[in-house]
C-alpha cells in the first residue's frame, strides 16, 4: 500500500512539473529566448548561407576612401558625383545608407545665410552663380540619372515627423497589428527627399539596440502610415514596382509576409525578418574613392553594371559596426545586402508558432519517456532513452533546418527532459535516504558507525575478517576512577562520563582518528583505518594533546564534581595488526587485533609509573616529527617480552621551537647521560624541576620519580647493547 502511494505522489510530482516547465516555456521569458537564439546562431555557424553572384554591391566609405577624399560627411558635390559616376558604370539602383537629415553647411551658397558674408558680397559680379552653388541641389539633380533610396532613422525625442513613404501599401487579409514604431525619425533635406525615388528605414534593431542582429524589421509604422524598410524599398524600386502588399492570415495575428514584384518575403506577426547570413566576403565592397577615380572604370563597371548598389560605411569611427549569427562583425550597410541577396534567392529561415506546439510535444514526450524508465528500469536506463530522445530531436531539428529552412528549437526539450530527470531522480534519492536515515537510526542503536558506513558502502560484501596494515593504537583512561566515583552519585557519574567522552571524542575525531570503544572509564581509538591518514603518529599526538586541553577547561566546568580535579592517562603505540570485523557471523564490531593494542595499553598504564599523562612508544616517536617530546627511558611492560623505549609528549610542533623547552631539552639529555654514567644526579635534577615549570608543571612529578626509576635509563648489557637506536641518539648531545 505504501509503495502504491509513493508512486501515486511520485506520477503527480512529474506531472506537475512538467506542466509547469510547459507553462514557463509558454511565457517565454528572457533567458529561455536567449538560449534559443544561441542555438539558431550555433546551427548558421554550422552552416552559413552558400554565397552567389548576385547584382547586389556594396559601395564601401572605407578608411582609405577617408583618408583620400577627407574626412565624414563629404560634401553633397561629391556625393552628386558619386551618383554620376555610378549612372556612368551602369549602376541599377543606389541605396544610400547614410543620412541626409541636415543642409550640406559646407554649400558656397550658404555664405550668403551670413549677415557679413551677405554685405560683403552684394552687388559683386556673379552673385548669381554664388546663389546657385548649392551642393543640395547639385546632390538632387544628379538623382534625375538613376534611381536613388534614401534613408531615415530612428531619433527618439528630438527627432521629426515621419516623411511620407515613396511607396504604396495594400493590406490582404487580417490586421497587422504589432509591427515596429517609429514615432520619430532624423528626416531628409526636402530638396532631397523630392528627387529621391524610394525612402526607407536604415534601421536594423527594433528597438535601436545593439547586440547581434538576427531578425530585421521589413516594414515600420509612423504617423504618416507604413514606411518600409532600407533593403526591400532598394528591391521595390529595382523591380519598378510601386506598392507593397502586406500579407497576413484572416485572424488578427499580425504579418505573414510582404510581397514585391514576384517575391514573396516571409515575416513573423511583427513584420520581423529572420537574417539567413553567409560568411562576410571583400567581392561584396568596392572602396568609394575607387568609383570616383577613373583610373578604377574598368574593374569598377564589370563589377557595378545592372547591380543594386547600397553606400554604406566600414570606417570604425563612424559607429555603424553590427554583430551577426556568425559571430562576424560587419557593416551595417552589409546586413541590408544580405537581405536583398536572399531574398533573390528565396533562401529563407521560417520560425512560426508550429514550431512553438511541436516543440512543447517534443518535450513532454521526453519527459513522460525519462519519467515511465525511470519508474519502470532505473536511472540508467532512463539516462540512456532520454539521451536517444535527445539525439532524435537534435538530428530532427538540425534536417528540418538543412533542408527546409525551419528553426526549431531543440535545447528546450533536452534541457527541460534534463530538468525533469534530475527533478524525479532527486526525489528519489529523497526518499531512498529518507528510508536509509531509518534504517541507520534502528541501526546505531545494536552497532558502530563504522560498520554502518561499511553497511552502506560494500552491503552484501560485508563480512567477518580482517587485513594487515601499520596503525596507531590510543589508550586513554581516568585516573583515579575509583575515589571519583565514589565522590559522585551514579546517575552523576554517567552523566560525567557522557559529557566528558563526547567532548574527547570530537578531538579524536578532529585529527582523523577513528573511535573502536569505549571501555568502562577508558577510549579506544585508532588511526590509519578504515582509510589511509597522512602524518597519522603526528595527528595522534596531537589528539592526544587537544584531549588534554579539553580536559582542563571541562573539568573546570564541572561544578557538581566537586573539588576533585579529572585527570588522565593517554598511551600511544604503532605497528602492524589486523584491522577488519571481529566477532560472531551475527554481530560484529570493527576493530584492531595485534600486539599493538597490548602496547598502547600497558603504555597507558605505565604513565602511573613514569608519572606523565601521555606517552608513546620509540615508534611512534620516531615519525612524529616536530613535536615537544621527552625520553622516559626503557620500561618493563606486562605481556611484553622486551622493555621498551618510552618517550613523553610535552607540546606540539609551536612549543618545541620555544627557547624554554630547548633548554629544558639540553638540560633533561644531561641528567639522562649522568644517570647512565652513574653520575650524581642531585643539581642536573634541580635544574631540570626549574625549567619544567616555565614549559609544563605537570613535569615535575616526572623528574620527582626519576631517583627511583635510575633502573629504566640503565642498558641491559645481556640484551640492550650501548649503541642501541634511541639511546645514544636522546643521551648524547
Amino acid at each position: 500500500m505504501a509503495r502504491h502511494r509513493y508512486r501515486v505522489v511520485y506520477a503527480l510530482m512529474a506531472l506537475g512539473f512538467i506542466g509547469f516547465l510547459a507553462a514557463i516555456r509558454m511565457s517565454d521569458p528572457e533567458p529561455m529566448v536567449a538560449l534559443r537564439e544561441a542555438y539558431f546562431d550555433q546551427l548558421q555557424q554550422l552552416r552559413p548561407r552558400q554565397a552567389a553572384d548576385l547584382p547586389v554591391r556594396v559601395i564601401d566609405i572605407d578608411e582609405a576612401s577617408l583618408s583620400r577624399l577627407g574626412q565624414w560627411p563629404w560634401p553633397r558635390h561629391v556625393m552628386a558625383r558619386l551618383n554620376e559616376r555610378l549612372a556612368e558604370l551602369g549602376a541599377a539602383v543606389v541605396v544610400y545608407d547614410v543620412l541626409f537629415a541636415e543642409a550640406d553647411r559646407l554649400s558656397i551658397s550658404r555664405l550668403l545665410d551670413d549677415p557679413i558674408a551677405a554685405d560683403a558680397l552684394a552687388g559683386v559680379d556673379g552673385l548669381t552663380a554664388i546663389e546657385q552653388l548649392d551642393f543640395d541641389r547639385m546632390f538632387a539633380g544628379s538623382m534625375s540619372r538613376l534611381p536613388v533610396v534614401l534613408g531615415v532613422s530612428h531619433a527618439g525625442g528630438s527627432g521629426q515627423r515621419a516623411q511620407d513613404a515613396k511607396a504604396g501599401f495594400v493590406q490582404v487579409g487580417g490586421g497587422v497589428d504589432g509591427v515596429p514604431v517609429l514615432s520619430t525619425v532624423t528626416g531628409i533635406v526636402p530638396v532631397l527627399y523630392d528627387a529621391a525615388t524610394g525612402l526607407g528605414s536604415v534601421n536594423v534593431s527594433p528597438s535601436g539596440s545593439g547586440g547581434v542582429v538576427r531578425e530585421v524589421p521589413l516594414i515600420w509604422k509612423t504617423d504618416s502610415g507604413f514606411l518600409p524598410s532600407l533593403a526591400v524599398e532598394a528591391l521595390r524600386v529595382a523591380l519598378q514596382e510601386s506598392t507593397f502588399i502586406l500579407q497576413s492570415d484572416l485572424s488578427d495575428i499580425g504579418l505573414s509576409g510582404i510581397r514585391v514584384g514576384a517575391y514573396n518575403v516571409p515575416t513573423n506577426e511583427q513584420g520581423l525578418f529572420r537574417v539567413y547570413y553567409r560568411p562576410d566576403t571583400s567581392d561584396l565592397y568596392v572602396s568609394a574613392y575607387k568609383v570616383l577615380d577613373r583610373d578604377h572604370d574598368q574593374e569598377t563597371r564589370q563589377w557595378l553594371d545592372g547591380s543594386i548598389v547600397f553606400v554604406g560605411t566600414s570606417a570604425a569611427g563612424l559607429l555603424d559596426i553590427r554583430r551577426t549569427a556568425l559571430s562576424e562583425s560587419i557593416p551595417g550597410v552589409s546586413i541590408h545586402a544580405q537581405i536583398v541577396e536572399q531574398i533573390l534567392l528565396e533562401h529563407y529561415l521560417t520560425r512560426t508558432t508550429v514550431q512553438d506546439a511541436i516543440e512543447v510535444a517534443l518535450f513532454a514526450a521526453t519527459c513522460l519517456l525519462v519519467f515511465l524508465a525511470l519508474i519502470l528500469f532505473g536511472p540508467m536506463i532512463s539516462i540512456g532513452l532520454g539521451g536517444i530522445a535527445g539525439a532524435a530531436t537534435l538530428a530532427l531539428s538540425w534536417h528540418l533546418y538543412a533542408v527546409n529552412g525551419i528553426l526549431l528549437d531543440a535545447t528546450f526539450p533536452a534541457l527541460g527532459g534534463f530538468l525533469v530527470f534530475t527533478a524525479l531522480t532527486a526525489f528519489q534519492f529523497i526518499v531512498i535516504d529518507r528510508e536509509k536515515r531509518m534504517i541507520r537510526g534502528s541501526f546505531s542503536k545494536y552497532v558502530s558507525p563504522t560498520i554502518l558506513s561499511e553497511i552502506e558502502k560494500k552491503g552484501h560484501e560485508l563480512k567477518l575478517g580482517g587485513d594487515m596494515r601499520d596503525v596507531l593504537v590510543m589508550f586513554s583512561d581516568i585516573r583515579e576512577f575509583t575515589p571519583l566515583s565514589e565522590s559522585v552519585s551514579a546517575e552523576n557519574l554517567v552523566v560525567l562520563l557522557n559529557d566528558l567522552f563526547s567532548e574527547l571524542t570530537d578531538e579524536i575525531l578532529a585529527e582523523s582518528g577513528t573511535i573502536d570503544k569505549y571501555i568502562g572509564d577508558s577510549i579506544m581509538a585508532f588511526w590509519n583505518a578504515p582509510v589511509p591518514v597522512e602524518n597519522y603518529h603526528s595527528r595522534a599526538c596531537n589528539a592526544a594533546l587537544r584531549m588534554r586541553a579539553k580536559l582542563a577547561s571541562f573539568s573546570d566546568k564541572r561544578d557538581r564534581v566537586g573539588p576533585r580535579q579529572i585527570r588522565m592517562a593517554t598511551g600511544l603505540a604503532s605497528g602492524s595488526a589486523c584491522v577488519g570485523n571481529m566477532g560472531s557471523r551475527t554481530r560484529y564490531n570493527y576493530s584492531v587485533i595485534g600486539a599493538v593494542v597490548n602496547e598502547a595499553a600497558r603504555i597507558e598504564t605505565a604513565c602511573r609509573e613514569v608519572g606523565y599523562d601521555i606517552v608513546v612508544t620509540k615508534a611512534v616517536a620516531d615519525h612524529a616529527k616536530g613535536l615537544a617530546l621527552l625520553e622516559a627511558g626503557e620500561l618493563d611492560l606486562k605481556g611484553v617480552s622486551q622493555r621498551m623505549s618510552a618517550f613523553l609528549v610535552v607540546g606540539d610542533a609551536s612549543m618545541s621551537m620555544t627557547d624554554s623547552f630547548r633548554a629544558l631539552e639540553g638540560a633533561h639529555k644531561s641528567l639522562l647521560a649522568a644517570v647512565r654514567n652513574g653520575a650524581d644526579i642531585t643539581s642536573n635534577l634541580s635544574e631540570c624541576r626549574d625549567l619544567c615549570m616555565r614549559v609544563d608543571p605537570a613535569l615535575l612529578e616526572f623528574y620527582n620519580r626519576i631517583e627511583n626509576r635510575r633502573s629504566n635509563f640503565l642498558a641491559d648489557p645481556g640484551r640492550w647493547p650501548d649503541d642501541r637506536p634511541g639511546v645514544a641518539q636522546y643521551a648524547s648531545d
